[in-house]
């Protein structure tokens, strides 16, 4: 006798979902991936996230600060078959943010989907740090994910009926080491994204996280970084392997999809292992 089916996962989740060919919801939706730029063909965390989302089948909005950066991202795509426009947007304003979920709208008819990557680094203590970089970090780090947020949740619950968001924060954030005001933005990130998954669970929005370990990334070497700094970096992995952007656009895209249904409020570490490691341990591998 057939057993019962109760739900997706069937009767206490002994039968599994059926099988189709976009098993993980994707194909045909709209996202939005803010910071989906990156200098040159380099591969920053929103740009591997826009191109990996568009292989899936998804139409992307691409938003940068610098709409040269957003356009190349959008070449990267077009070039694979994937659908893709770019879009300039200061995501500190408020117009301006608001303005990008309405031109996502406005071309492709819904919007399903946030990937918040916006952010700048800085370095320094509590007393080192100068008060206008502090306040400077934490407006760049925090408010797009607020004001982005703002506007694309009742967007997606308008045309699509819901939607789940990815915020990027770091290992700053639950490991500091030195980065007082970027430590201190990315945990805002954190209590942000739990905070609006408790908020809006009621309307079918998931809101997850991902922290970054050091990976490997246009921002990061165009501050300049020696062979034997990328060593360091990678030996602190107990994987022995050092991260890139396509590492943090899988995890984004698994995040936003429907193989992660039952999971929202939470902060997905992607860091080959960096934070397991203890502080001596840190030390002799450094």
């Amino acid at each position: 006798m057939a057993a019962t089916v109760a739900g997706p996962g069937g009767c206490h989740g002994r039968r599994p979902p059926a099988r189709s060919e976009d098993e993980a919801g994707l194909a045909g939706k709209v996202a939005i991936v803010a910071g989906g730029g990156a200098a040159g063909d380099g591969i920053g965390n929103g740009r591997a996230a826009a191109i990996l989302l568009a292989r899936a089948g998804v139409r992307v909005l691409v938003v940068d600060r610098d709409l040269a950066l957003a356009e190349r991202t959008v070449a990267m795509i077009l070039a694979e078959g994937g659908t893709a426009a770019a879009h300039r947007a200061d995501l500190t304003d408020n117009a301006q943010a608001r303005q990008m979920v309405l031109a996502a709208v406005d071309r492709f008819g819904r919007l399903d989907f946030l990937d918040n990557n916006v952010g700048i680094g800085s370095r320094g203590s509590v007393v080192d740090e100068d008060p206008d970089t502090w306040r400077r970090v934490m407006q760049v780090n925090v408010e797009p994910m607020f004001l982005a947020a703002k506007y694309a949740i009742p967007a997606m619950v308008r045309t699509a009926g819901r939607g789940a968001i990815v915020n990027i924060s770091s290992i700053s954030a639950i490991r500091p080491r030195g980065l007082t005001a970027y430590t201190a933005s990315k945990g805002a990130v954190i209590a942000l994204t739990r905070a609006m998954a408790v908020d809006h669970a009621k309307d079918g929005i998931r809101v997850n996280c991902v922290a970054p370990g050091p990976v490997y990334t246009p921002m990061v070497y165009a501050r300049g970084m020696s062979p034997a700094a990328r060593e360091l970096r990678r030996r602190a992995s107990p994987l022995g392997i050092e991260g890139t952007g396509w590492d943090i656009g899988h995890a984004v895209r698994f995040l936003l999809s429907d193989h992660a249904r039952y999971i929202t409020g939470q902060t997905l570490v992607v860091d080959g292992g960096v934070t397991l490691q203890s502080p001596a341990r840190d030390d002799q591998a450094h």
